[in-house]
Formats: C-alpha cells, structure tokens, sequence
C-alpha cells in the first residue's frame, strides 16, 4: 500500500481535528511547526493521518494551538462514538468521557460531540503555578472541592474557595494551583471555537 494511507481512524480524525483548529487560529503548517518546535513535513503528515504524534508532540502541538491534549483527542474519538457527532443531547456517565493530561492535572471531557463549549472536570494537586496558559477562547472555572489560586497576570491572583467561580475573556493568560494539601477539583468550561 502506498504511504498516503491513514494509519487508522482516530489517528485521521486526530490529524482532522488539529488541521481544524490550526486553521480557526489562522495558523500556516510552517507557523505552527515553528510554533510547537516540530518539523513542518511531520505536522503535514500527521494533519493526514499518516504519522501517529507522540504525547510530547501532542502536548507541543496542543499548546501552540491553545488547546489541551485532551480536547484533541477527545475530538478525534467522538466521531467513533454512535450519536456523539451531531446529536441534539449528550449523554456521559460518571466513569465515562474522554480523559487525559489538562495543563498541570488530568481532566475529564464530560460531553460529546462538537457542541459551542467543552465542559470539564478538572483534578489537581500541583502546589506550583508553573507555565502560563493562553488562549483565543474564553473560559469559566468552578471550585468544586480544594483552595485554588488563580493566576490571571496582569489581571490579578484571585484565591478561590469551594463554590467561588471565575470567568475570563479569551486572551487571558492564565494558570492556577493548589493553596493547600491533597487533591482539588475544578469544574471548567471552556468556549469552542471551530474554523468557518
């Protein structure tokens, strides 16, 4: 067989999904592999699903997009899910929905399917703020359980307790932390945007 088939589905749809942010970013595949640290002939490969990324690829890749490896991949598997493309309700169970690495925690898609905004629980135990996060979409954080430190720069820190939310616009370069011992639960939404 010839090169120029896709390794499998999700690895397609993978690639599908990273080509469509990219262009709702505005992003060229030499901007984004300048961007994410990868070669250019990769990115166009992987955007066909003809090479499978690494996690650390992934993460790169996700970064440079403003996205998470979780939102890529959960986009790449819900069209393999019956009725997750388009359908009018979205039905996920407490242990199901795409799951995976969330900036400095894990995270847990808990809708299918390409809706107007990504819904999230989020688990942390980081006890350091670390990198900032920047993205085009806004995003709305809930504290669930934990003390939470919400960094939002030159916008301010803000300390949220239990039942404290916070919103802010897209652009805002943010990252957060725990204030205390033990794990912390956020429940984040976060808006979607998609290439016209």
């Amino acid at each position: 067989m010839s090169g120029s088939v896709a390794l499998d589905e999700q690895t397609e749809r993978l690639g599908a999904r990273i080509r469509s942010v990219r262009q709702a970013r505005g992003l060229t595949l030499v901007e984004l592999a300048r961007l994410a640290g990868l070669s250019h002939p990769f990115l166009s490969q992987l955007e066909r699903g003809q090479a499978r990324p690494s996690m650390l690829s992934l993460e790169r890749i996700a970064r440079a997009l403003g996205s998470s490896q979780i939102e890529l991949i959960a986009a790449a598997t819900d069209d393999l899910i019956p009725g997750a493309g388009a359908a009018r309700v979205s039905l996920v169970r407490k242990a199901e929905g795409p799951q995976g690495p969330f900036g400095g925690g894990s995270a847990r898609i808990l809708v299918h399917g390409d809706g107007s905004f990504i819904p999230m629980e989020f688990r942390g135990t980081n006890l350091e703020l670390g990198e900032f996060y920047h993205h085009a979409e806004a995003e709305f954080l809930h504290v669930v359980a934990g003390r939470v430190l919400v960094d939002l720069a030159d916008d301010g820190e803000f300390e949220l307790v239990p039942g404290d939310s916070i919103h802010y616009a897209g652009g805002t370069l943010h990252r957060w932390c725990s204030l205390g011992d033990g794990e912390y639960r956020l429940f984040v939404v976060k808006e979607r945007r998609t290439s016209s």
